[in-house]
């Protein structure tokens, strides 16, 4: 039985990475798997692949982005400067938006 991971990280978010190796490393989020609670950001946790060759593609060892667990990133605020949680909330309009919770800072448009 999987759990999926509730989280208010999505694609294409600036995220700092707040433990492991690539702890302090900032990147942009490239797929979010909720089911698995993991995410892939870009150029972090970088991993060796050693492939054979194909038609479809040349052999050899290829680098590519391993996934990273969604508990070790948070949103980079650039108002903030570092690492924020997310909260939620609704405007006037009715529309339900993502907020900074250290500054306010409204981050959806």
């Amino acid at each position: 039985m999987t759990t999926v991971v509730k989280s208010r990280i999505r694609r294409d978010d600036d995220v700092i990475v707040t433990a492991g190796r690539d702890k302090g490393s900032r990147g942009k989020v490239i797929r979010v798997m909720a089911s698995d609670g993991q995410v892939l950001v870009s150029k972090i946790n970088m991993i060796k692949r050693h492939t054979r060759q194909s038609q479809a593609s040349a052999g050899g060892i290829i680098e590519k982005e391993a996934p990273l667990a969604i508990s070790n990133v948070q949103y980079y605020c650039s108002k903030c400067k570092s690492g924020v949680r997310l909260g939620a909330k609704t405007l006037e309009d009715g529309s339900k938006v993502r907020t900074c919770r250290k500054c306010g800072e409204v981050l959806d448009k």
